[in-house]
């Protein structure tokens, strides 16, 4: 039981991994653009919009990580 919630956690941990990795811009904008991404501080480098970006996707890296781990410890 607790794997099957781990490996629901690992699962969706994926796909929101998936998704925030091909919203990040990249040469041409990327979707982020979108959401205010475009608008940007000269000073600052990048936009408030990024950098929360950037948080969330290495959040859902790390929980993805440790759950991929948990289960390969579980089912070994």
């Amino acid at each position: 039981m607790l794997t099957d919630a781990i490996v629901t956690i690992n699962v969706i941990s994926s796909l929101g991994l998936i998704l925030l990795v091909l919203l990040h811009s990249g040469k041409g904008g990327g979707l982020s653009s979108l959401f205010g991404g475009g608008v940007s501080s000269i000073a600052s480098g990048s936009s408030v919009v990024e950098k929360n970006l950037d948080r969330m996707t290495i959040i859902c890296l790390a929980l993805f990580a440790f759950t991929t781990i948990i289960v390969g410890l579980r089912w070994t």
